[in-house]
């Protein structure tokens, strides 16, 4: 099977007020289409600018869902905008807290469509894991994810939205008039794109959402604290560098054509060496900013000592580091973890060719929120076990 064709939109389309009196929402518009379409609906233009960075401070630095409550707007202006425009995020449905402190939200977005986010608690950061599609164009054997069909990709607004939802749970806005930087050390301090969906087959709104995520009036995080994971997209890869500039994570798993073809099906498309030929010319790639290489540990499928050897053969001067991902079991899932020691003796060969080789602690799984396990519970397409395994090449005769 190969990869369909991505999703995209004119990233200059200016919505318009709906004629039966609908509201236009703003979360998402880049800072361009907020101005177009406040001057659209009657802000002087002289006056745009300025209104564009009151209103982005308000919704994005403070967290402020209120129009009334923008005081450094004229009261007339704060009801004109009220009438025209509203703040909306994604509703959450439920949230899950597991027993290492990881939150589960699923949330509803238009359509009454759901997606999964995840927050990790960590000692030295919080790392929230962001989804870009409803469901998954690819359909990665081992993913949960990839069970689903893909139903649409996430607006813009969608994907910053689940951002805020998780600085509402945390109580992180700081108060109106204090810099993000001041209010302390931050609990949503990281940005992973690696929830449900492939990011660069949403390129343009992954890309409004970050560029909004990472800006300095708004929720203000550090380009290098963005991680995108992609399957391996290549025609969009080098734009990720050159549009976004957040760090680049790859989902590899597999050291040879033949194993990928049935562990990420995108190899079909593009294959091992013509992803590393791009991964080698990636324009931000360097010592400090290395691509991580995402590789899930699948017991007798892909975790022997010949792979590992492969792996760092094939990886051969890209700064890189490896991050071993013991699988996380989900129902039907036609896998098994590798034994912790084979996982520790393939990550012991990868780390004596150089390569920094952690062995990422699975998190979440009481409440199936760890990598590769999630999947909207309104959308789940029921397989089983014969039907995924043969999907993945596995049947037996």
């Amino acid at each position: 099977m190969t990869a369909s064709a991505p999703v995209t939109q004119d990233v200059m389309t200016i919505p318009r007020k709906l004629p039966e009196g609908g509201k236009i929402n703003i979360v998402g518009l880049t800072r361009d289409k907020l101005r177009a379409v406040l001057i659209e609906n009657g802000t002087p233009e002289k006056q745009s600018k300025m209104r564009v960075n009151q209103i982005w401070q308000w919704v994005y630095q403070w967290g402020v869902r209120d129009f009334h409550a923008m005081t450094n707007l004229s009261k007339a202006y704060r009801g004109q905008l009220d009438e025209t425009f509203s703040i909306e995020i994604p509703e959450v449905v439920s949230r899950q807290i597991s027993s290492d402190g990881t939150r589960k939200y699923l949330v509803k977005i238009a359509g009454g469509h759901e997606v999964e986010v995840v927050y990790i608690p960590e000692t030295d950061r919080g790392t929230l894991c962001v989804s870009s599609q409803v469901g998954c164009t690819l359909t990665c054997s081992f993913c949960h994810t990839g069970t689903q069909k893909l139903v649409r990709n996430l607006t813009a607004g969608e994907i910053v939205g689940q951002v805020m939802v998780a600085r509402d749970d945390l109580d992180e806005w700081p108060q109106p008039g204090v810099s993000t930087g001041d209010s302390g050390p931050r609990l949503v301090s990281n940005i992973v794109l690696m929830g449900m969906g492939e990011p660069l087959y949403n390129f343009e709104n992954v890309r409004d959402a970050m560029k909004i995520a990472m800006d300095g009036e708004g929720i203000s995080l550090s380009r290098r604290r963005i991680t995108l994971s992609t399957s391996g997209v290549v025609p969009e890869i080098a734009k990720t560098a050159e549009e976004i500039g957040c760090m680049l994570a790859v989902s590899f798993h597999a050291t040879t054509d033949e194993v990928r073809d049935k562990l990420v099906p995108i190899n079909k498309r593009w294959n091992i060496e013509e992803l590393l030929n791009t991964l080698r010319e990636y324009p931000k790639v360097s010592n400090s900013e290395r691509i991580t290489f995402e590789y899930v540990m699948l017991k007798g499928v892909n975790d022997s000592d010949e792979d590992a050897h492969r792996l760092v053969k094939l990886i051969s001067g890209i700064p890189a580091k490896i991050n071993l991902i013991p699988f996380n079991e989900w129902p039907g899932s036609p896998y098994q973890r590798s034994d912790w020691d084979r996982i520790e003796a393939f990550s012991e060969i990868v780390y004596r060719a150089g390569y920094a080789s952690p062995i990422r602690k699975p998190r979440g799984e009481d409440i199936m929120a760890a990598c590769g396990q999630l999947k909207s519970a309104t959308e789940r397409a029921r397989k089983s076990r014969k039907q995924i395994e043969a999907e993945a090449g596995m049947g037996g005769a």
